[in-house]
């Protein structure tokens, strides 16, 4: 499972060909949440304020996310992604 961004204890990452839609994972600590690209739908559980800067950073980042779940789907190593500062 790459990983793309690491920033305040989160860890984002996107699995080569992974299942349809577009979506990246996100863990902190024991949570795990999938955030889908196209429409920022949450799946999971993740405390309010992680998932407040979750959110923001894919805000700030979908385009790149995009780009991204293409190259994983073509099984290219994504690019890392800056982090949430």
């Amino acid at each position: 499972m790459p990983v793309i961004s690491r920033f305040l204890g989160i860890v984002i990452a996107m699995f080569w060909d992974d299942h349809v839609p577009a979506h990246f994972h996100a863990k902190y600590g024991e949570y795990e949440i999938i955030v889908h690209i196209h429409t920022g739908v949450v799946e999971g559980q993740f405390p309010k304020r992680a998932l407040r800067h979750v959110i923001e950073w894919y805000e700030l980042h979908k385009d790149e996310l995009l780009d991204n779940w293409e190259r994983c789907r073509r099984k290219e190593a994504p690019n890392p992604i800056e982090p949430l500062e």
